[in-house]
């Protein structure tokens, strides 16, 4: 090669790259003078969108630790409702790779469960190489979007149900006032029990992903973003083997008592449903809260069909969603002769010793004369207060009754009532769990605005003799919750603090270290001494120890040497219905620890059906403190006379 033809060569070469400069130079141009106008306007009409992905919720776990609500990560094809609505091709894909019919996947895409402003889930825990699949073949699915999703998970299925709650769409009554709070129309929110109380705890804070996009919506680019933090965890009081042995022992008895007849009437007990309450009377701490029929809560997980939800509110059914405990207001019977005898205890209407000679009836003279007997019409003889606990002489309390009324203008029209709610009757609880019904002690004064409110329920405004009878024993227009009636027995055992009762009991960050304590609150106190205290603990003790004992039957072969019991029977009347079971008791009665309400609907005598039923759940206490070495046997209803 020689010296000129090398030179030609680079001289080419040296031509080509200068043109391509000038080429690149003259584009640069291009774009950045004669172009710039155009394409600052295509810019403008890109946007940033903003997308939310809410966080994992914090888990609710029992006192102990033990997970009672969760997360579970799932691998989840989604749809997006416009792009599958143009494609119908897409879906016969997903058809043939998933083995769904076409029709089944558009029922799917069609559940109004799933908001309008989400994908819909059309196929949930898919194989992970089914997923791999659609994402390598976009182009073949689109609309269709493979995601990993979280949902609530309840382990332990209706365990529980309506102390934890749901979780649901958010709705337009719920979204307005929290917007505030970063809401948005179709995020998820606790709609019930410990869900909604703690959702500010167990919500989170969401995945936050900016994106450039341009005018039909394709993204251009991310702009970066906040990741997701997951909700605090919330741990609660319960125990969730006491929960265990009160549902499993309310389910036993309910259905006992459903096979069982009324000695009076000779029909079968419709028992449509009941509650058991278990509380630590030294804190108000909620151990165990149980209502049935219940539910299960992970039906609600991602939205409940409307089907479902019209089965779980029709009367037919009884109601599962409620949680009687709080909710459920009767009539407390016998149970209600706390407050009568502190009352009378307390103003001195009577001494401890002071006796009646209970002969089966009492009858009441003057404008409205009537007659009232004991249950079965049993005769006691000559009763001091203690033995009217113990026996639950109704005679005796029609008596002091009576008497209040007589002497109303030296102890007040309201001398019984106004101790009732002293103890927590009628009255919220504050309890941390929604929608607690408040209840109703009556009086005089109620009486009258009753009237006036609602004439044709309550026909009469006046208050008679009968009324303060009635209202001695539990009955009339008295309605309270189980869980009111089980936190006065708890303020009588505990020397007179009222709490608040409450199942939250802690928040812990994901290590499980504690954020915040949730402490007790006191409602009141009451000056209870052992004057008045003393007479009634031996007659609550008497009701199981003692062979005349309206509960001593229920509890033959119970071990109360080592974990002795003390409570109170309650059978209460209701018009048109079948006689609702109730029974406190409290454990040990010495010093005790535990309280237990129980409540069985249209059941019969409280000895005869509720009664037994507490008597399991504190023989699963007694096994779980190492005090009996046997399981608990199963409900055994037995005779009983209140």
């Amino acid at each position: 090669m020689t010296q000129d033809s090398s030179r030609l060569r680079l001289g080419v070469l040296g031509m080509v790259v200068l043109s391509l400069f000038c080429a690149l130079l003259a584009r640069l141009w291009y774009l950045q003078v004669l172009a710039a106008p155009t394409f600052k306007v295509e810019a403008q009409h890109n946007s940033v969108a903003v997308v939310y992905t809410e966080a994992p919720r914090g888990r609710i776990l029992d006192r102990n630790g033990k997970v009672l609500a969760d997360n579970r990560v799932v691998l989840a094809l989604v749809a997006h409702r416009e792009e599958v609505a143009k494609r119908p091709e897409v879906l016969q894909r997903i058809s043939d790779l998933l083995a769904v019919p076409v029709d089944e996947l558009n029922r799917r895409i069609a559940d109004e469960r799933y908001s309008l402003f989400k994908p819909v889930p059309v196929a949930v825990d898919v194989p992970k190489d089914k997923l791999i699949y659609v994402r390598e073949h976009q182009s073949d699915f689109q609309g269709i979007e493979g995601l990993q999703l979280t949902e609530r998970v309840y382990p332990n299925g209706t365990l529980a149900a309506h102390v934890l709650g749901t979780v649901g769409e958010i709705n337009d009554e719920e979204l307005g006032p929290r917007k505030a709070d970063g809401y948005k129309a179709g995020d998820s929110i606790g709609k019930s029990g410990i869900e909604l109380t703690y959702e500010k705890e167990l919500r989170g804070e969401p995945e936050i992903a900016k994106l450039e996009v341009d005018s039909v919506g394709r993204v251009q680019r991310s702009l970066g973003g906040q990741a997701a933090i997951q909700g605090d965890d919330v741990r609660l009081s319960i125990d969730i083997d006491i929960q265990r042995a009160a549902e499993e022992s309310l389910d036993q008895g309910i259905a006992l008592a459903r096979r069982s007849t009324d000695f009076l009437t000779g029909k079968t007990f419709i028992a449509p449903g009941g509650t058991v309450v278990v509380t630590d009377p030294r804190d108000g701490s909620v151990l165990a809260m149980a209502s049935s029929p219940t539910y299960d809560p992970n039906e609600f997980t991602n939205g409940i069909s409307v089907r479902r939800f019209a089965e779980l509110n029709d009367p037919a059914g009884h109601y599962p969603l409620n949680n009687r405990a709080i909710q459920g207001l009767y009539a407390p019977g016998s149970t209600f002769k706390l407050a009568t005898s502190i009352a009378a205890l307390k103003s001195g209407l009577i001494a401890p010793r002071d006796s009646y000679n209970d002969q089966g009836s009492y009858t009441v003279t003057g404008e409205r004369s009537a007659t009232f007997t004991n249950a079965r019409g049993a005769r006691n003889g000559p009763v001091n207060v203690t033995k009217a606990l113990t026996v639950s002489s109704d005679v005796f309390f029609y008596w002091l009754g009576e008497r209040f009324w007589d002497n109303r203008g030296k102890f007040g029209t309201a001398a019984i009532q106004d101790v009732a709610r002293s103890l927590g009757m009628g009255i919220y609880s504050d309890i941390d769990l929604p929608f607690e019904s408040n209840g109703r002690v009556s009086d005089p004064a109620g009486r009258e605005k009753l009237h006036k409110d609602y004439p044709e329920a309550f026909p009469y405004p006046e208050w008679y003799t009968g009324d303060n009878l009635n209202i001695a024993v539990g009955q009339g227009d008295t309605a309270i919750t189980p869980l009111q009636l089980a936190n006065s027995y708890a303020s009588f055992v505990n020397g007179g603090t009222v709490f608040s009762p409450h199942v939250g009991s802690a928040v812990l960050d994901h290590q499980g270290q504690e954020l915040r304590k949730i402490e007790p609150k006191i409602l009141g106190r009451n000056e209870l001494p052992a004057s008045i205290r003393d007479p009634l603990l031996t007659g609550f003790r008497g009701v199981i120890s003692d062979p005349l004992g309206t509960g001593f039957a229920a509890f033959s072969g119970f071990p109360l040497a080592a974990f002795p019991v003390a409570g109170k029977t309650g059978t209460a009347e209701v018009s048109g219905k079948q006689d609702t079971s109730l029974f406190t008791a409290y454990a040990p009665a010495d010093s005790p620890r535990y309280v237990i309400t129980v409540v069985l609907e249209e059941a019969g005598l409280g000895a005869s059906a509720a009664a037994p039923v507490a008597r399991r759940v504190l023989e699963a206490i007694a096994v779980k403190e190492g005090i009996a070495t046997a399981p608990p046997a199963a409900v055994n209803r037995v005779d009983g006379r209140d």
